[in-house]
């Protein structure tokens, strides 16, 4: 155990298209020097086809910030991927991988990635969507293979890409190499049916959904993101990461180092309810959806943060109200990072950047993660791609050369 990978832990965040509209969070918003990779979600597959495309055009690369020209000629970049490209420029360590499926599209890879011809066009429709609008990879989000036949077509989808990238990068000026990875399943049900091994070789790394193992779908209230299985009360912990992780090490043969854990920066409510492991009625009102609260916003007026020790989670609760909210403390993500580096995982990631505390709060959630793995300088310094000689995007080709620095 111990020692931090080479060269340099992953600081990874989700960033959500739709974070721009009620959230009113932008790529301009992110902590971009305490990151290392950018999600940018969520990219859909045609599942007929197996085309991989953008969501929300106007989102994406149209609508127009602060510093953005009208009077511009030819065809240009703008949007979040504009944004997130100048991020990159400024912050040459901030890879930005463009996730596709997730929860609500994960359903339309069965299809495609089952035949050569689905997978064909969905690797190189990939390859165009980084050409233009300059990403340094993919992450493939299929939530969750249930098959055999289906982990061996997600290996076969995770080949097909790689090798579309990598001939891609044999096109540029200089090669650069871009990156695969996976958000992976921390349930066993999900994670026993896939084929690590396969997947393995091909990946860069896996970023572990280690969070909703518990919320409204139990009868019983319990930690959603705990480091282990509670040893009297199992009913606290349906899951454990230290369980995920022993598997896919184990069992699977996935070097620790290239594994990224996952935390969340929101919390799951549990209503009428006596606590973790007890029965609940109801989740409430949350920030965007029912029971699911910002981190930004916790604990609930008139609660009380808790440490379970035995579980490796916190939680808040009011006795009052009776209800409990599960989620990371600062303190809670610290005892995260410190398991991060001691048991020498790849880094951290987080779904999703729009529920973080601002920075200059001291109670961020990123910012405590990556002070407790070393710091900045502790981080992956791998350099982005920058260069784009392909792009249809006038200004992404050209550098942005009338853009502030």
């Amino acid at each position: 155990m111990g020692g931090g990978p080479e060269p340099g832990y992953r600081s990874v965040a989700y960033f959500v298209n739709w974070a721009i509209y009620g959230r009113k969070h932008r790529p301009q918003d992110l902590p971009a020097e305490k990151l290392t990779h950018i999600l940018y979600a969520f990219a859909n597959v045609r599942p007929e086809t197996g085309e991989v495309y953008l969501t929300d055009t106007w989102a994406d690369t149209d609508i127009h910030w602060e510093g953005d020209s009208w009077n511009d000629g030819g065809l240009n970049l703008y949007g979040c991927l504009k944004q997130l490209n100048l991020l990159k420029r400024r912050n040459r360590q901030l890879k930005v991988l463009l996730s596709v499926g997730g929860w609500t599209y994960s359903s339309n890879f069965k299809q495609p990635a089952s035949t050569p011809q689905g997978r064909a066009a969905f690797a190189s429709s990939c390859v165009e969507l980084i050409k233009h609008l300059g990403f340094d990879g993919i992450d493939i989000d299929w939530e969750y293979p249930q098959s055999s036949a289906e982990a061996a077509d997600l290996v076969a989808l995770l080949q097909a890409t790689r090798d579309a990238m990598d001939a891609y990068s044999r096109t540029l000026p200089q090669r650069y190499h871009f990156e695969l990875t996976v958000a992976c399943p921390a349930g066993a049900q999900n994670y026993e049916k896939m084929d690590l091994r396969g997947m393995d070789r091909l990946l860069d790394f896996w970023n572990l959904m280690a969070y909703d193992y518990a919320g409204s779908w139990d009868s019983m209230a319990g930690h959603q993101a705990n480091i282990y299985p509670h040893p009297t009360q199992p009913q606290r912990t349906p899951f454990s990461t230290a369980a995920a992780l022993h598997y896919y090490t184990r069992q699977g043969g996935v070097p620790a180092h290239k594994i990224v854990l996952g935390m969340p920066l929101y919390g799951r409510a549990f209503q009428n309810t006596d606590g973790p492991g007890t029965p609940f009625s109801g989740v409430g009102e949350g920030t965007w959806e029912n029971g699911v609260h910002d981190y930004k916003t916790l604990p609930l007026p008139g609660a009380q943060e808790v440490f379970d020790h035995e579980a490796g989670a916190t939680y808040c609760y009011s006795r009052a109200s009776r209800t409990m909210v599960s989620y990371d403390t600062v303190d809670m993500a610290r005892r995260k990072a410190a398991y991060v580096r001691t048991h020498g995982l790849g880094g951290a990631m987080w779904w999703e950047s729009s529920a973080d505390r601002d920075q200059a709060s001291g109670q961020s959630l990123i910012a405590n993660v990556v002070q407790g793995v070393g710091g900045v300088a502790a981080l992956d310094r791998t350099a982005n791609c920058i260069v784009q000689p392909q792009s249809k995007y006038e200004n992404l080709r050209d550098g942005f050369p009338n853009d502030p620095k």
